[in-house]
């Protein structure tokens, strides 16, 4: 009887390695694949980085978009040339201010 028990429990033993050896070998091929696909793809890096990268790409695009209707206005509505530069160095020192008004701050 316990001849027979050793037999089985040799057959679940190797019946056991042999489903880890295949279970490595599925790792080991899933990790080479991740691994060559890594070095095929670019990575992109963070964009979410430094004082612009606060901003979503919509906050971004709204800022930018108010921006350029505003140079727009005060370049078609003003006729005096050293009154439009006036009004453009006023819009782009006052605009950051405007967007922390307006947008919040974050940090």
């Amino acid at each position: 009887m316990s001849k027979e028990r050793a037999r089985l429990r040799a057959a679940r033993q190797a019946e056991a390695e042999r489903q880890r050896a295949a279970r490595a070998r599925k790792s080991a091929r899933r990790a080479r694949r991740r691994a060559v696909l890594s070095r095929l793809v670019p990575q992109l890096p963070d964009r979410r980085t430094g004082r612009i990268g606060r901003r979503s790409r919509g906050e971004r695009a709204g800022i930018l978009a108010g921006a350029l209707v505003a140079l727009a206005a005060i370049w078609l509505l003003v006729d005096e040339l050293a009154l439009r530069i006036v009004l453009v160095v006023l819009l782009v020192l006052a605009l950051p201010a405007v967007v922390v008004l307006v947008l919040g701050r974050r940090t």
